[in-house]
């Protein structure tokens, strides 16, 4: 949209708008509270909460164009073509009412219904928080003709606003370096910020997002829009699977003032993919609006089957489950006043939506599958074959269900317990066969740590159906053990162990177990993963030593530090170097001090912050077609470390 074509009316937006909850006092002496943590995570959570403000104006009909710029000197510039932060005096306030909204937490136009239907982010929160952990930032606004410009530092006002100079623009930008004396991590990812700006674009159709990399060796430029929204998301979603129906299904419109748009495309593979978002927000724990999809979902396949005689017995019904094999589906809403609960605060809990979202879908669904009966059709089939697979999994769930573990003795044999009862102080290793098994067992504290010794390589989840899932032995191992039981049998609270730590060799065949194991996770027990109970232990790749003195390293790199360390800077050839091809070479007590001991091992968290992008790996990596995974594959070689030649 250019700039002399008919935009929304700016009526009601100014600095009476904007409304004051007070205090930022405690955000730089407590940041996780407001941005999750100080780490990778938290430094692109700055990223996010500017570029929400922007995609609110967006999400009013203001703005069309928006460019997120990482700068030479790890600095973030976003800029939009909105209609700009309001500069006029605050009444209450006495001040600017940009620097309003960058000082005084829960300070914004989110507040007032006239400046905003909807928004997303952290409802007002979002920029004074990147203020106040920003070592500098600068605001330009570029409004009536102007450009105004006020600059703050570590969250206190520098330079106060004031016209720099005259301009046809209008809109945003602002330009912030995050606080290094803060952050433990302070260099972004361009593949962290693409994953969010790509999902930005594909929820806000017509939406245009630029992403531009300044800095030395990375320079590129990116501009993500899609005309096609959701739709388009599905095909981006579905690239690396086999459609049942080349059409994507979509549905857009307003029911009871809340808009709805939904996407959905079936295809060939066993699992179910649903991403569901509610002011551009990501609801990765679900909530009423998906409960509402799940269910017209439900209902309206098995009335059409019904009604058209697709079911060969009369008392056929598919579950949930079985209409839900193979869909890849996109629902995104909006509403005015979202109430979000859960562990991550991303569950919607509003009570009114489910229904809302149920007569909607259902209505369209209904009339689509009217007009296009051979699709319905392939869908309802695909449907009872899965109700089949049901049927036979039936038994092999019954020998995962817990009925009462340390009850009834029906523990895995393998199974190496801890002796502590609370699930908040134990954890449990999946380990990679016997030999490291054995090690793992000797060297771990029995009080809190068990082990259980995986044998070979479990099935590929991403390839197979839930019966022969639950058919293999050690995944209904690892179902018994972790307590929760499977599917509509899951329960958390009846997880055994708070931490599991997926601990594999350092070569090639670990790295694939690995992705196995979490595949398996991923697709079937994703509540561990959302809830931070899954773990990657990092065992070291080397030890040098020098007569007593020793390091364990866990690359080259730290390797080569090391010997020059150990050998003051003398001659290497005196430093000894062992090589641990995998766990079993080390005896128990170097695998506790190096990977088990709390006090000294390093482990990653499995977290799921995007799910699209993680769901695009594991169908690349695992499932049935070649050319994406060998693209994959030669585009990530130069990153890969640790594997044996």
């Amino acid at each position: 949209m250019s700039d002399n074509q008919k935009k929304p009316t700016v009526k009601g937006y100014s600095a009476e708008s904007i409304t004051v909850l007070k205090g930022l006092e405690a955000v730089r002496k407590r940041p996780a509270m407001y941005i999750g943590d100080v780490g990778k995570r938290g430094l692109h959570h700055l990223v996010y909460e500017v570029v929400d403000n922007s995609i609110d104006e967006a999400m009013g009909g203001y703005c069309d164009t928006i460019t997120v710029t990482i700068g030479k000197d790890e600095t973030i510039t976003v800029e939009d073509n909105g209609r700009g932060i309001p500069v006029d005096m605050h009444k209450e306030e006495g001040r600017p009412a940009v620097e309003v909204v960058m000082t005084s937490l829960h300070a914004g136009g989110k507040f007032d219904k006239d400046s905003y239907k909807v928004s997303g982010g952290l409802h007002g929160v979002g920029v004074s928080v990147v203020n106040a952990l920003a070592e500098w930032l600068e605001v330009e606004v570029y409004r009536n003709g102007s450009i105004h410009v006020i600059d703050f530092k570590r969250g206190l006002l520098g330079k106060a606003v004031k016209i720099t100079g005259k301009t046809k623009k209008r809109g945003t930008k602002v330009t912030f370096k995050a606080d290094d004396t803060i952050f433990t991590h302070n260099v972004f990812d361009w593949d962290v910020l693409e994953d969010r700006v790509r999902e930005l674009a594909f929820l806000n159709k017509g939406l245009s997002i630029t992403l531009k990399d300044e800095r030395e060796g990375e320079k590129r430029s990116e501009k993500y829009l899609y005309k096609g929204g959701l739709k388009q998301f599905i095909d981006y979603l579905n690239e690396n699977k086999h459609a049942l129906h080349p059409q994507v299904i979509a549905f857009e419109g307003e029911k009871d003032d809340v808009p709805i748009d939904v996407a959905f495309q079936y295809n060939d593979s066993y699992s179910e993919n649903i991403l569901s978002y509610v002011n551009n927000i990501n609801t990765i724990e679900g909530g009423t609006h998906l409960s509402g999809l799940r269910t017209a979902l439900t209902r309206t396949l098995n009335n059409y089957a019904t009604r058209n005689n697709l079911f060969k017995k009369t008392n056929t019904t598919l579950s949930g489950d079985d209409v839900r094999e193979g869909l890849t589906c996109v629902l995104s809403i909006k509403v005015a006043e979202p109430q979000f609960e859960g562990q991550t605060k991303t569950k919607l809990g509003n009570g009114d939506i489910k229904g809302i979202v149920d007569s909607f879908v259902s209505d369209q669904l209904n009339e689509f599958m009217e007009q296009h009966p051979a699709i319905a059709k392939r869908v309802i089939e695909k449907s009872l074959m899965a109700a089949q697979a049901r049927d036979a999994a039936r038994k092999a769930r019954e020998l995962t269900r817990r009925k009462s573990a340390l009850e009834s003795g029906d523990l895995p044999g393998k199974l190496a317990d801890c002796s502590t009862k609370d699930p908040a102080l134990c954890e449990i290793y999946l380990v990679e066969g016997d030999s490291a098994g054995g090690s793992a067992k000797q060297g771990r504290d029995r009080r809190y740590q068990a082990i259980l010794p995986l044998r070979g390589k479990i099935i590929n989840a991403e390839k197979a159906r839930i019966d022969k899932i639950l058919g293999n032995n050690e995944i209904r191992m690892m179902i018994t053990a972790f307590g929760t039981g499977f599917k509509e049998d899951f329960e958390l609270e009846k997880l055994r162990y708070h931490k599991i730590v997926i601990m594999t060799d350092a070569d090639v065949d670990g790295a694939h177990i690995r992705t196995l194991l979490l595949t398996f996770l991923f697709r079937y027990l994703p509540e561990l993963i959302i809830n931070g109970h899954i773990f990657i232990a990092m065992p070291p790749l080397y030890r040098v030593s020098v007569g007593k003195k020793e390091k364990y390293c866990f690359d080259d790199d730290e390797r080569d530090i090391a010997i020059k360390k150990l050998t003051d800077g003398g001659d290497p050839s005196r430093a000894k170097i062992q090589r641990y091809k995998g766990l079993g070479e080390m005896n128990p007590d170097q695998l506790w001090n190096t990977t088990m001991d709390p006090e000294t091992r390093t482990m990653m968290r499995v977290n799921l912050d995007d799910a699209a992008a993680a769901d695009r790996i594991f169908s690349t990596l695992m499932g049935d077609i070649v050319e994406p995974r060998r693209e994959f594959i030669q585009s990530h070689a130069k990153y890969v470390t640790n594997i044996d030649a």
